[in-house]
């Protein structure tokens, strides 16, 4: 695992699409919403580009979120939640997402608060076992 500008990047054994099929299963059975699954690789060969495989996934709990925006109204510019699944040039799959530390220091938020969005380290952890 790499942390780089508030990103914290971690390694995959899957492949993009079943990495992001792991972990939305793993979100849906804590009854966490799924927002979107946006398949990035696919829009770019719309417009006749190429690109790796690329799929953002949008998440999070209003019930855990919006005490967030509450306290901090502008942290609804990273709510919800994101991960990126991306192949790199070398075949290495990752998952990379804001660390939560990253996003109480900028928007200067009580360690009660962050605890809301901590939550997602253990979440990938066991979508990838």
């Amino acid at each position: 695992m790499t942390a780089n500008n508030g990103i914290i990047s971690q390694s995959s054994p899957y492949s993009v699409t079943e990495t992001l099929n792991r972990l939305e299963g793993t979100l849906q059975a804590k009854g966490i919403t799924i927002f979107a699954r946006i398949y990035r690789q696919a829009e770019a060969e719309k417009v006749g580009l190429s690109l790796l495989p690329t799929q953002l996934l949008l998440f999070g709990n209003p019930k855990a979120g919006t005490p967030l925006m509450v306290a901090e109204p502008t942290i609804a510019l990273d709510l919800p939640l994101k991960i990126l699944a991306w192949e790199a040039a070398d075949g290495k799959v990752w998952l990379s997402y804001n660390d939560p530390n990253y996003l109480k220091q900028r928007f200067s938020l009580s360690d009660e608060l962050v605890k809301n969005i901590a939550v997602v380290a253990p979440l990938i952890d066991g979508a990838l076992q």
